[in-house]
Order: structure tokens, then C-alpha cells, then sequence
């Protein structure tokens, strides 16, 4: 274990890149294997989820390299045309990497075991294995349907027309990509809008997708068998790992930070709609599109208010309740989030994991079994107390939110865990120390805040 403190810090400074988004750089890597040619990807996020995903890939028949220059190249083996591993397919903390995979797999003739770590063994599969297995595909695995399983790839393939039991952007693209090499339709329908990475990227590459809106949610049909060709991809820094420093910049004191092209996918911005709301001082500048819309994006110290975040804008930002949680703690009211039971169901029950961490560090709030009211400090909340520890249960977005509370608290705030952090975001204490937070091991002596090895410069 890697314990990580942070510490009351002085104002945030500066402007940086965060590392390149989770969600676009599976898919880029799995659609640059399913492709015919070479796809170069740029921007790549090289987390371990990331390069599980690469690992589990080449041991699929793609080749896969990361050249001179930190561009990747794939070169793909075209629809349908993946090979049987000879070994595990051990894809570590990753539950995109283990959904999606099973997806491209399972309209493959091929027999393979999947397995991950501790806390990705206790992830449910089921809502994947369902609809996979009316495509054909067949599963055993434990009881709850969970890692490690056994997956017999559909010899001949069927198309369905599936509607998600919830709003899952992971379950969506597992059937678009069995979809792939599957002759006729697969439709996907989705009461609730979820992120559309998928079907940008399978466009891009040359498939055939048509996307019908149909009140908040859409129908999203795919053709199969289509010759996807490689072709450039470049992947915008994420909202959700940009997320941790944009709420520090909003709750330290005297703060101006800048988040420099972060995706701007309008079915990923639901956290920054809603610290807009709480009367956060956002702004955007140098928009532009590259298969992605992108933009900086700053965010300096604000007097935060509470609001009720409507359980519809669940989909678009289910990864971001941790930090806005945070974000909550230092306002004025309550602010009361609706709609959280996938939270149950992350790396950790997340929302239990949020409520532990803010009844630790002071805070009070009410929690139901979709449901976390927060009531806001209206300035620095207390924070641990000495000797204490947020627990993480292995889980990198528990860690880093608590360690931005620490930065805005008035006691430190210690994680017992920051190792799980590399899953999502390699370098992250670097990265806040060169904005001049004070985040360092327990014992560790404090560097000199504002350097760059971030990227950081002064704003």
C-alpha cells in the first residue's frame, strides 16, 4: 500500500494538459486492432487499464507499439479477424477493458478465460453477458456472474435489438462491437442518452451507424461486416481526470487553474453544468473539434452554492460524483445528487466509499441507496482527523477526490492507498504538485510548490 497526504495549500497556479481520455483510448485501441491498415493514435492515455487493454489485444493477434515520438500505432487484422490467446487475459482494475473486450470477442469463434484483480472480480458481468449471449456467445463464470469466466465465442452470429435495462455507455458499445462481426442489424436502444465515443470513433474508421433520438434517449443501429479502415485518431484529455484539478482551482482559496484540451463531449459535461450551477467561475476557451470537441477550460476559487443535481444527468458524469462530492463539502447549503446506483457497482460501492470518506473527514450528509445529500461547510471543511486514513478499496477516483478535499481542508486529509491511482492517472501527484498542491507521501518532506514537471506554468 502507498499512503498520500494532502495537505492545506496555498493558491493553485497554472495550466496543463491532463492525461489523454479512458473511455476514447480503449476504444481507439480496440477499433485500431478490428480495422484493416494502420491507425496511429496520439494522445493516448498510458494508464494501466490503457495497457492492459494493449497487452490483451496483442495477445489477440494485433500489433501494437508505442513509437519514438509517444504516438501509437495498431495495426489491425481487420472485422472479425482476431485470434484465439494462448494464454489468460488478465486485464488488471479495468472493468471498460473487461465489458468491452468481451464484446469484441464474443462474435469470434474462440474460446477465452478473462480474468482481473481483487476489485475486478467482485464487478458484475452480467449486464454484458446477457445480451451477448443472445448473440451467441456463451459464458461461465462465478456465481453473480464474475471474473474469472470462460467465453465461448458465437460460431454464427446473430443480430439483436436490445434495449439497456440502464443507461450503460459500456453495455452499448459491448454490442456494437459483437455487432461488428455480425451479419445484419444489431440495434441498441437507450432510454437515457450515454457517452457516444463509440459510435464517433466506428464512423470514423467506416461503419455504418444511424442514430435516431427518440426523446432523452436514442436507437443506435449498426451494420455488420464492414470494412473499418485505420486511420489517424487523436484522443482529447480527459473531462474526468481534469475533473480533480478544476475543483481544486475552484475550492482552494486564491486559485486559478487551467485544463488545457479537455474533451468536451456534450454527454461527458455534466459535472461542469453542474458546478456552473453551484455559481462555479468556468470558463471555456479555444474551442475546436478533432473528432472530439475540445476546449481549455479554467476554473478559479468560487463561493460554491448547494443545488439538486437531477437524476437524468446521471450518464454524463457517473464518474464524477466522488470530486463533486467534494466540491459539495465546501459550499453554502445542501446539494443533493439523485440517480447514483451505478455508483454501487464501480471499482468500489462508490457511494458508500464517498459517504465513509465525508463522515471521516466531518462532513455530514445523508446517504439512501441512489441518493447523497451533502451538507456543504460553506468554506474549508474540517478534514481527518491525526492519524487517520480515507479508505479507497482500491479504487484510483476515491483517492484522488479525497486528496483534493485535503488541499482545501483545514487538517490534511491522508488516502491509505494511492497506488490505484496509475490505473486512470499516471503521475497525478505530479501533476497537482506542479500546479502547487501539497500531496506527498506521510513523513515526506514538502517540495517547493509551482515547479513544472506537470506541464504546470503560471497563469
Amino acid at each position: 500500500m502507498q499512503p498520500l497526504t494532502a495537505h492545506p495549500s496555498g493558491p493553485l497556479r497554472g495550466q496543463a494538459r491532463p492525461p489523454g481520455d479512458k473511455s476514447i483510448s480503449h476504444r481507439a485501441l480496440m477499433l485500431g486492432a478490428s480495422a484493416i491498415g494502420e491507425t496511429r493514435i496520439a494522445g493516448l492515455l498510458e494508464g494501466e487499464d490503457v495497457l492492459g487493454t494493449a497487452a490483451a489485444l496483442r495477445k489477440l493477434g494485433a500489433a501494437i507499439v508505442r513509437l519514438a515520438d509517444g504516438t501509437w500505432r495498431v495495426q489491425g487484422r481487420g472485422t472479425g479477424g482476431l485470434v484465439e490467446p494462448d494464454d489468460v487475459l488478465d486485464l488488471g482494475n479495468s472493468g471498460t477493458s473487461a465489458r468491452l473486450l468481451l464484446g469484441l470477442m464474443a462474435t469470434h469463434d474462440m474460446k477465452v478465460f478473462l480474468t482481473g484483480d481483487a476489485s475486478l472480480r467482485r464487478r458484475p458481468m452480467g449486464r454484458v453477458i446477457e445480451p451477448l449471449s443472445r448473440m451467441g456467445a456463451s459464458f461461465e463464470a462465478r456465481q453473480g456472474n464474475r471474473l474469472p469466466l470462460l467465453m465461448r465465442g458465437a460460431a454464427l452470429p446473430v443480430p439483436i435489438r436490445y434495449e439497456l435495462p440502464v443507461a450503460s455507455a459500456q453495455v452499448k458499445s459491448a454490442i456494437l462491437l459483437a455487432a461488428l462481426n455480425t451479419p445484419g442489424t444489431t440495434t441498441v436502444i437507450e432510454r437515457e442518452a450515454t457517452r457516444d465515443h463509440s459510435e464517433r470513433m466506428l464512423r470514423h474508421l467506416g461503419a455504418e451507424v444511424r442514430v435516431t433520438r427518440a426523446g432523452k434517449g436514442a436507437e443506435i443501429a449498426i451494420t455488420g461486416g464492414p470494412e473499418l479502415v485505420g486511420k489517424p485518431i487523436t484522443v482529447p484529455a480527459d473531462p474526468s481526470s481534469a475533473a480533480f484539478a478544476i475543483v481544486a482551482g475552484l475550492t482552494v482559496p486564491g486559485s486559478a487553474v487551467t485544463m488545457q484540451g479537455v474533451g468536451t463531449n456534450p454527454l461527458r459535461t455534466g459535472l461542469f453544468a453542474t458546478l456552473k450551477d453551484m455559481g462555479a467561475d468556468l470558463t471555456l476557451a479555444n474551442a475546436r473539434d478533432d473528432g472530439e470537441p475540445i476546449a481549455d477550460i479554467t476554473a478559479r476559487h468560487s463561493m460554491l452554492k448547494g443545488v439538486v443535481v437531477p437524476p437524468e444527468r446521471a450518464p454524463s458524469m457517473i464518474d464524477e460524483y466522488p470530486i463533486l462530492a467534494v466540491a459539495a463539502a465546501h459550499a453554502r447549503g445542501t446539494t443533493v445528487m439523485k440517480g447514483l446506483a451505478e455508483l454501487r457497482v464501480k471499482e468500489s460501492d462508490r457511494l458508500a466509499a464517498v459517504a465513509a470518506g465525508l463522515e471521516a473527514c466531518g462532513i455530514t450528509f445523508r446517504m439512501g441507496e441512489d441518493l447523497l445529500e451533502v451538507d456543504g461547510c460553506a468554506g474549508p471543511p474540517p478534514g481527518l482527523d491525526k492519524g487517520a486514513a480515507i479508505v479507497t478499496h482500491m479504487d484510483h477516483r476515491i483517492a484522488m477526490s479525497f486528496l483534493v478535499l485535503g488541499l482545501g481542508a483545514r487538517r490534511p486529509v491522508t488516502v491509505d492507498d494511492g497506488e490505484f491511482i496509475d490505473t486512470s492517472f499516471p503521475g497525478f501527484g505530479d501533476f497537482m504538485r506542479a500546479l502547487g498542491a501539497d500531496i506527498r507521501a506521510p513523513g515526506e518532506v514538502q517540495m517547493a510548490a509551482g515547479g513544472h514537471g506537470a506541464g504546470g506554468t503560471p497563469a
